[in-house]
C-alpha cells in the first residue's frame, strides 16, 4: 500500500500545466518581460540619484536657483511633455494590437482603427523624435545665453537630468527602429517579435514617467 501511494506521488502528469481557480494557468512568467523589469529598476535608481543630487544642490544654493531658473521656458517645456507623454499612448495602441497579432495595418492609411502595430510605432517614433528635436532647440537657447554644462552648480545638474533622460530617449527611438524594420525583414510575426515590441513599449513608458518626474521637479519647482 505505501509503495503505490509513494508512486502515485512522484507520477508527473503529461500535457498543459493545469490552472489555479482565479488566477489563470500556472505557467513560468516571460523570463524577457522580468528581466527588462529588473534592468529598468536599476534605471530607476540610478535616476533617483539624479534627483537626490539635484535637491541636496538646491538646498544648498537657494540663491542660485532664484536666478537661474529665470531662464527656464517651461511653456515650452509643457509642450514638449505633452507630446512625449501623447507618444506613450500611441505606444500602447501598438502594443495591443501586437498582441492581436496585426503588425500591419488592414485598410486605408486614414482609418486608424484598422492601424497595425507597424504604423503605431512609427507614430510613437515620430512622436519621440519631435521630443528630442525640442531638446535640442532648448539646449541651443540656453548656450546662446551663456549657460552651459560648466558654467555652474546648477547648470551641471540640469544638464546631466534632462541629457542622460534624453539619451535613454535615444535608446528608446533606436529600439523602435529595430522593432519597425523586423517587420519588413520577416515573412511570419512570431511571439518573440510580439515580446520585443512589448518590452520596448515598457522601456518607453518608463522613460515617459520619469521625465513627467524630471519635469516637476526643474521647472515647476523652480
Amino acid at each position: 500500500m505505501t509503495l503505490v501511494a509513494t508512486a502515485e506521488a512522484t507520477t508527473r502528469v503529461s500535457g498543459p500545466v493545469p490552472s489555479i481557480p482565479d488566477y489563470g494557468p500556472a505557467t513560468r512568467p516571460n523570463m524577457v518581460a522580468v528581466g527588462t523589469m529588473v534592468w529598468l529598476a536599476s534605471e530607476l535608481m540610478f535616476f533617483a540619484a539624479l534627483f537626490a543630487f539635484y535637491f541636496s544642490l538646491r538646498g544648498h544654493l537657494p540663491e542660485m536657483w532664484r536666478t537661474e531658473t529665470e531662464l527656464l521656458n517651461v511653456p515650452f517645456a509643457f509642450g514638449n511633455t505633452i507630446v512625449l507623454v501623447v507618444s506613450s499612448v500611441w505606444c500602447q495602441l501598438g502594443v495591443w494590437k501586437a498582441e492581436a497579432g496585426q503588425v500591419a495595418r488592414t485598410g486605408s492609411l486614414l482609418k486608424f482603427k484598422e492601424w497595425g502595430m507597424r504604423e503605431w510605432y512609427v507614430l510613437t517614433y515620430i512622436f519621440g523624435s519631435i521630443f528630442i528635436a525640442g531638446q535640442v532647440y532648448e539646449y541651443a537657447h540656453l548656450v546662446a545665453e551663456g549657460v552651459t554644462l560648466s558654467t555652474n552648480s546648477y547648470s551641471s545638474i540640469f544638464y546631466l537630468a534632462t541629457g542622460f533622460h534624453g539619451m535613454h530617449v535615444t535608446g528608446g527611438l533606436i529600439a523602435f527602429l529595430l522593432i519597425i524594420g523586423r517587420t519588413f525583414t520577416t515573412r511570419r510575426y512570431t511571439h518573440l517579435q510580439e515580446t520585443g515590441a512589448v518590452v520596448t513599449s515598457y522601456y518607453w513608458h518608463f522613460v515617459d514617467v520619469v521625465w513627467i518626474a524630471l519635469f516637476a521637479m526643474i521647472y515647476l519647482l523652480k
